[in-house]
């Protein structure tokens, strides 16, 4: 590909910038990320990130919230299917495979009771399914790879999936 080219919306130029910069420098590979979440009364939030819009949080009214917007495990669905999505733009278009249509469909399972604290053991989702759906004119073998790779690299599926140490302190 020719510097500047975009395939599948992506710059191609700007990835593979990133990849040259890490690849001889591996230091350039640690990253920080952060959120700022202040309350703003009720079961409402909102999480603040870089320089953007704050994201609100609301609990749905079966839950005593207002549902003014998305819960936090919602969020988090919402999450690792973007993930994915970006997960496959940038795969496809390193591969050189043309994306028509990404549709990523993330459910998981939960048992409100130890939310509620009518048990014991684990508040967190039981399970977490997420299903693609992507239409290209690629070969299946490539897609089969592509989706292979994604799996393979996608940092929220692999938080989500291992058991990463987590602190969360009172200050």
């Amino acid at each position: 590909m020719t510097v500047g080219t975009r395939l599948n919306d992506v710059d191609v130029e700007a990835v593979g910038a990133l990849v040259a910069a890490v690849a001889q420098d591996e230091a350039k590979a640690r990253t920080t990320w952060a959120a700022h979440v202040g309350w703003r009364g009720g079961f409402r939030s909102e999480a603040k990130v870089r320089g953007f819009a704050p994201t609100p949080s609301d609990e749905p009214t079966a839950l005593g919230g207002g549902d003014s917007a998305a819960n936090p495990v919602e969020q988090l669905l919402g999450a690792l299917g973007n993930c994915l999505a970006v997960g496959y733009a940038a795969n496809a278009t390193a591969a050189g495979i043309a994306i028509e249509r990404l549709d990523v469909d993330v459910r998981g399972d939960i048992d409100l009771r130890v939310f509620l604290g009518l048990a014991q053991g684990h508040a967190g989702f039981d399970s977490i399914t997420a299903r693609v759906r992507l239409v290209s004119d690629a070969p299946q073998a490539e897609l089969d790879a592509l989706h292979a790779r994604v799996v393979a690299s996608s940092p929220v599926g692999h938080t989500l999936g291992s058991a990463v140490p987590v602190s969360i302190e009172r200050v």
